[in-house]
């Protein structure tokens, strides 16, 4: 199989005892590489889990050891804003259904181990969207102050509700009522991934194994943003690796699965370049049956936009154009999320938005912000 020429991080996240023979800038590389990737803590886990932290140059220790100590604060917090969260919904006789992120590090997932998170993600049945983000207002999850557009945009265009941010803790909660925005070119029953939901601890649910991987490989390929993207893909390798173990029916069902959401074009795309970047098994049968529902095959294209994207922003270890993928894939997420008499009235708004307020800070003696 052909892969792109690797980089330290990919190396030492599959084989972290190479950690034990790279040379100082190498290593170095394989730190920074980390910590911009957003992987460090995970890193971390990689280590322990193949029992050689103990053995690393004490230098090399100490960064991993930060980056664990930070995971295990965001566990603590996590666990005191889930159960804030659960009483808040618990007053109008809805679950927590935490997603992403969360859900990994909540349920004690392979996943989960070292996953760091900026927020957390829920989802309600659209028809109890207002209930719960009036239950979670009246509980401290404060709603951020939009201007009139953005605020419509939304609650019409939008699969979740403006930021909640809790004003007491800081935490931000994305209030989701799909998986895509009811724009989205994919039209995503989301009553269907309530009927499938797997309680981790009472009151808490997340979705089932084969929806919490088909709703990575969504999330990260309708993404127009990669700053995280090979974190995400690194997940979707570790639920490819670990799910199976949990769900005899995992392989079996997941291509229908993903078929009855109309998400296999994403299923495809995740699978495929898990594959390609962290050499990911996945069952002959299980591409084949992938490849022949998908509707948009992988070709050159995607591969030059993608394994670009797939790399940490480092200029040590980014290919040729990358600038260009980035900027190609950030339109692409966002005709994927619109259709065009929608998305070019959107665009140019947000864009004179940006000069108006660029404008307004230079005017007041500010810099702008980049």
């Amino acid at each position: 199989m052909n892969r792109a020429r690797p980089f330290e991080l990919q190396r030492v996240l599959l084989e972290p005892r190479l950690l034990q023979d790279l040379d100082n800038r190498a290593l170095s590389s394989a730190i920074s590489q980390g910590r911009v990737s957003r992987l460090l803590a995970s890193l971390a886990c990689e280590t322990i889990d193949h029992d050689i932290l103990e053995a690393l140059d004490a230098r090399v220790r100490r960064h991993l050891e930060s980056a664990l100590r930070v995971h295990e604060k965001q566990q603590r917090d996590l666990r005191y804003d889930v159960e804030s969260i659960r009483a808040a919904l618990a007053t109008v006789e809805l679950p927590l259904v935490l997603l992403k992120g969360a859900a990994y590090m909540h349920s004690q997932l392979r996943v989960g181990a070292g996953r760091l998170i900026t927020d957390i993600d829920i989802i309600v049945p659209r028809e109890h969207l207002a209930s719960a983000e009036q239950a979670l207002n009246a509980h401290g999850w404060e709603s951020a102050q939009l201007d009139p557009y953005n605020e419509r945009y939304y609650r019409q265009w939008s699969h979740e509700t403006p930021a909640l941010v809790n004003r007491a803790r800081g935490t931000t909660l994305d209030l989701h009522h799909n998986i895509l925005p009811p724009t989205a070119k994919p039209n995503v029953d989301a009553a269907l991934l309530f009927e499938r939901l797997r309680e981790v601890c009472p009151g808490v649910f997340t979705l089932s194994y084969q929806d919490m991987l088909i709703h990575s490989a969504t999330h990260l390929f309708h993404e127009g943003e990669f700053h995280h993207g090979l974190r995400d893909l690194w997940d979707i390798d570790r639920m490819l690796r670990d799910f199976p173990t949990h769900d005899a029916d995992f392989w079996s069902g997941l291509v229908i699965r993903a078929r009855e959401l109309d998400l296999q074009d994403s299923l495809f795309h995740g699978l495929v370049y898990a594959q390609r970047v962290f050499g990911t098994p996945v069952p002959d049968e299980v591409m084949a049956a992938t490849r022949t529902a998908a509707r948009r095959l992988r070709g050159p294209l995607m591969d030059f936009l993608f394994l670009r994207a797939f790399r940490p922003a480092q200029p040590g270890c980014q290919l040729a154009f990358t600038s260009l993928a980035l900027n190609l894939l950030y339109l692409r997420s966002h005709y994927l999320r619109m259709p065009l008499y929608l998305l070019v009235p959107h665009l140019i708004r947000k864009a004179l938005m940006r000069q108006t307020s660029s404008a307004e800070e230079t005017l007041a003696g500010k810099t702008p912000a980049r």
